[in-house]
C-alpha cells in the first residue's frame, strides 16, 4: 500500500471542496471496498477523505417514495421498518450480499460503486483496460469464469458486482449527486456506464461528486418482487447470475413488469424481451417459462464463463415463479 493523507469532513461543502483541491484523492466511510484495492495496489490515492461522519444516513418517506442516505449501512437498511414495508426487494438483496459482519460497515454508496471482481481487475501485475486504458483485457482468452456474458465489448467483459444495484434498478429507483455545480439526480439505470471503449469509466459521476442519496418511487399498491442469487456458495460471495423482478399487477394481470438481471452483464441488465413477454399475462408458470427462455438473448460466452448462458435463463424463470407465487 502506498502512503497516503487521511483527512476527515465535517460537512458535505467540506468534502467537496476538499476533493475539487486534491487531484488524486477518494472518498471513503466504510472502505470495505477501497481498503482491499489499495491494499492490492489497484487503487493508490494521495488523500483519503473521510465521509463517515457526514449526516447522510437518513431512511425516510414522502410524497416521492422512499429516501435512502448514501452512508445508512447496509445492515440498518435491510433491517428499517419502512424499507421493509416499502421495498422488500431491497432488503432482500441486501439480506444476499457479502455477510453481516461486512453489512455493518459497508454502506449503501459505497456498495453502488464497488469495482469488479474480475480476477485480472484485481491482479495489477497483469494487463486490464479497466484499470490501465490501453493495455489489454486478460480475461477474453483467459481465466473468465466469473466475467459477463451481456453488455461486453471487445476491451472488457468484467461483470457488474452489486446485488443493490440490480434490485434498485428493478425499481426505477434514483441515485442523488453532489457536487460543485450542485445537486442533481440520475435514475441509476443511466448511472453506469457500458465498457465500449474506456472500461474505466463505470458510471456518470464527474470528479469530485459525491453519491448522497438514493430514492426509489412508491410502489404501486398490487406489487410482486422477487430477487434470486445464485451463487458458488451461501454467504459472501459474489453472484454467478442473479434476478431483479418487479410486477405490477391489475386484476390478476402483469400490467407492467421490471426484470433486472446481475452477476451476467457488465452493469445491472434490464431484460426488456422479458418484461414484453410478461405483460397482459398472469404471473403463471407458463409466462415464467416463456419469460426466463429470453433472457440469454444476446449473450456471448468466452470459454469459461459460457454456463451462465442457460444459468440466467433458468435463474430469471425461477425469479419469475417465485414472484407469481408459482414456486
Amino acid at each position: 500500500m502506498t502512503p497516503f493523507a487521511y483527512t476527515p469532513v465535517r460537512d458535505v461543502n467540506a468534502a467537496l471542496a476538499q476533493a475539487g483541491q486534491a487531484a488524486n484523492s477518494a472518498f471513503i466511510a466504510g472502505g470495505t471496498d477501497l481498503i482491499q484495492l489499495m491494499q492490492e495496489r489497484v487503487a493508490a490515492p494521495d488523500t483519503l477523505l473521510f465521509i463517515g461522519n457526514l449526516p447522510l444516513r437518513r431512511i425516510a418517506a414522502d410524497h416521492e417514495g422512499l429516501h435512502i442516505g448514501a452512508l445508512a449501512r447496509l445492515a440498518d437498511v435491510a433491517d428499517d421498518a419502512l424499507v421493509r414495508e416499502q421495498a422488500p426487494l431491497v432488503v432482500r438483496a441486501l439480506l444476499e450480499t457479502a455477510s453481516p459482519q461486512v453489512r455493518r460497515m459497508a454502506t449503501i454508496g459505497g456498495n453502488l460503486l464497488q469495482r469488479t471482481r474480475c480476477l485480472y481487475f484485481r491482479d495489477a501485475t497483469t494487463p486490464c483496460n479497466k484499470r490501465q486504458p490501453g493495455s489489454g483485457c486478460s480475461a477474453l482468452g483467459g481465466q473468465n469464469r466469473l466475467n459477463a456474458v451481456l453488455g461486453g465489448s471487445d476491451h472488457c467483459i468484467a461483470a457488474h458486482a452489486s446485488d443493490l444495484a440490480t434490485a434498485l434498478t428493478a425499481l426505477d429507483a434514483s441515485v442523488v449527486l453532489e457536487g460543485a455545480g450542485g445537486e442533481r439526480s440520475v435514475p441509476i439505470a443511466d448511472f453506469y456506464r457500458l465498457p465500449e471503449d474506456r472500461p474505466d469509466r463505470e458510471t456518470v459521476l464527474k470528479p469530485g461528486e459525491l453519491v448522497t442519496e438514493v430514492k426509489i418511487p412508491t410502489a404501486p399498491v398490487e406489487r410482486r418482487s422477487c430477487f434470486v442469487k445464485v451463487r458458488d456458495r451461501a454467504s459472501f460471495e459474489w453472484a454467478l447470475a442473479s434476478c431483479a423482478v418487479a410486477l405490477d399487477l391489475e386484476d390478476g394481470v402483469v400490467s407492467s413488469a421490471r426484470v433486472v438481471a446481475g452477476g451476467v452483464a457488465t452493469v445491472p441488465w434490464r431484460l426488456e424481451q422479458v418484461e414484453r413477454v410478461l405483460v397482459g399475462r398472469a404471473p403463471d408458470r407458463a409466462a415464467a417459462e416463456a419469460a426466463g427462455a429470453l433472457a440469454a438473448e444476446g449473450a456471448v460466452g468466452h470459454g469459461h464463463d459460457d454456463f451462465k448462458i442457460p444459468l440466467i435463463r433458468k435463474t430469471v424463470a425461477r425469479a419469475l415463479l417465485q414472484a407469481g407465487g408459482v414456486a
